[in-house]
């Protein structure tokens, strides 16, 4: 089937189609909603689950990506340059052809915006089948989502949609018909100068009075929004920090946000919350975080890898009966251990008889998950303690306990057990490397922009986001910047770098974590 002259659609042809459609892939137009992952539809996730391919662009939602297969090819465009609709179509088309199924992200609705619009005309056009998952428009969830109804008893004339093209506030836009018009008026487009649309808008004849808002995303899922009238909206965008805008809400109904602002009564609204942890590992805390209404900027500092030499640890498993107990530190040496368990034995009981000790609640939660009963959780999260109340559980003189860990972790423990008679085989499960990838752009904006929180839930993340942002300089250009540690070892880390933590989560859970960053928040604003 030949492609399509290049002249009629105005861009260059996708290609010839040189095998049986049933050969090729499927492209999966996928509307990821307004940014919060939640929103997002179950044909979308289950789209994005079986996706060998991946597409999207930067900023995306950091926890839409990791729904995808471990070994799906991620894409992520516009790395170097824009990419343009010709583009990605080729790109798709070559990977449909490659018989692979393939999901392109977009933000909102597929159908709702322009550039997805071409893409998919370009797709049918090269003959490739296609799939459309609508998905929620931003411009729709973002009135919502900050307490403005589109629709109300009181505003009988209804709602107009407009959309205009490009960041050029002349564009395609009628703009005397826009302020002339009844009823709620939504613009959608791209604003990236406050000060000249309220002066186009009341160059247009819009009353200076005239209730507006303005909305962008933000990648956390919680828009950044600021409405005032019109004749104050410069100012006040000024006061919010509010640079750009992507919706315009033009109308009485948002007055009503005072009282139906329900987004902006959570807990830590207004709050911008780094999250260190690794990438697969920070959605817990994420979503903890935007349930109670926080910016989140996932900002992965460390990547959980296999150990270096694996022997230790294969050895270790093979001699599993010949321990009296295994220690467990953290969340990653349980998860790290039992992958490599479940490679070699299909039987919890081949545990055999072992007791199990951890350090802290997080690190009991993940073995109790696992239907493990955990033997001893000391009170104090620390080495000493762990090793202190094994002591006085019974003699500890010959008995061989395994301390599956991080490659490089502190000698203290196993100093301290050993010192106490025991035979200690201190074996590296994994190891954490520093993550270099800023998929979701977030590193960029906290270095740019700072943030109200950085969290840390390992002495790791401390050490590998120093390297990554200089944190005494980034605390020096952002005053305001506080640090949450999850407990005493992630806060040594922070003072080896003669830094305090402004908070210490007791216990050290990720709840009392988030618990802790509340409070604070809420005494910074009685």
């Amino acid at each position: 089937m030949p492609s399509v002259a290049s002249h009629t659609l105005r861009f260059k042809p996708i290609g010839f189609i040189v095998s049986p459609m049933s050969k090729f892939g499927t492209v999966y137009f996928v509307g990821i909603g307004p940014g919060d992952p939640g929103l997002m539809t179950l044909r979308a996730a289950e789209s994005v689950r079986k996706a060998e391919v991946l597409v999207y662009e930067i900023p995306t939602t950091p926890e839409i990506v990791p729904l995808a297969q471990q070994n799906a090819e991620r894409i992520v465009l516009g790395k170097d340059s824009k990419s343009s609709p010709e583009d990605v179509a080729h790109l798709l088309v070559s990977k449909a052809k490659e018989g692979k199924n393939t999901a392109r992200l977009v933000s909102g609705d597929p159908f709702f915006d322009p550039a997805a619009t071409t893409e998919i005309s370009l797709v049918a056009r090269a003959g490739i089948r296609f799939e459309v998952v609508p998905g929620l428009s931003f411009a729709l969830a973002a009135p919502a989502r900050i307490g403005i109804p589109l629709l109300h008893p009181e505003s009988k004339t209804g709602f107009s949609i407009l959309a205009t093209t490009g960041s050029d506030l002349e564009g395609n836009l009628d703009w005397d018909w826009l302020c002339r018009a009844a009823g709620t008026r939504l613009v959608i487009g791209r604003f990236d100068d406050i000060d000249r649309l309220a002066n186009r808008l009341v160059s247009a004849g819009l009353n200076p009075d005239t209730p507006v808002a303005l909305v962008r995303p933000t990648s956390s899922g919680n828009p950044q929004s600021v409405s005032a009238p019109l004749r104050e909206l410069p100012s006040q965008a000024a006061v919010a920090a509010m640079k750009t805008a992507s919706v315009v809400v033009i109308g009485d109904v948002v007055s009503l946000r005072s009282n139906l602002n329900w987004a902006e009564k959570l807990p830590l609204a207004g709050q911008r919350i780094a999250v260190t942890r690794a990438r697969d590992q920070a959605g817990d805390l994420t979503k903890l975080l935007t349930e109670r209404g926080a910016e989140v900027l996932e900002v992965p500092c460390i990547r959980i890898e296999p150990p270096t030499q694996p022997k230790p640890l294969a050895e270790a498993l093979a001699g599993l009966g010949c321990y009296d107990w295994i220690v467990f530190t953290s969340v990653n040496g349980v998860t790290a251990f039992f992958e490599h368990f479940f490679r070699v034995f299909e039987d919890l009981r081949d545990l055999g008889g072992v007791r199990i000790a951890a350090v802290g609640p997080s690190t009991a939660a993940r073995l109790k998950a696992l239907h493990l009963k955990v033997d001893l959780v000391p009170k104090h999260h620390t080495a000493a303690a762990i090793a202190h109340e094994l002591a006085e559980m019974g003699s500890l003189e010959n008995l061989r306990i395994l301390l599956p860990r991080a490659e490089v972790a502190t000698p203290e423990l196993p100093a301290l057990l050993e010192d106490k008679g025991a035979i200690v085989d201190d074996i590296a499960c994994y190891r954490t490397v520093a993550e270099t990838e800023d998929v979701s752009g977030a590193a960029a904006q906290l270095s740019e922009h700072g943030a109200d929180w950085i969290t840390f839930t390992s002495g790791s993340t401390v050490e590998q986001c120093h390297c990554k942002f200089n944190l005494p300089e980034l605390k020096r250009r952002f005053p305001g910047l506080k640090l949450a540690s999850i407990g005493p070892e992630t806060t040594k880390a922070l003072a080896a770098l003669s830094l305090k933590a402004d908070l210490e989560a007791r216990p050290h859970t990720l709840e009392a974590l988030v618990a802790g960053v509340e409070r604070l928040a809420r005494q910074s604003h009685s």
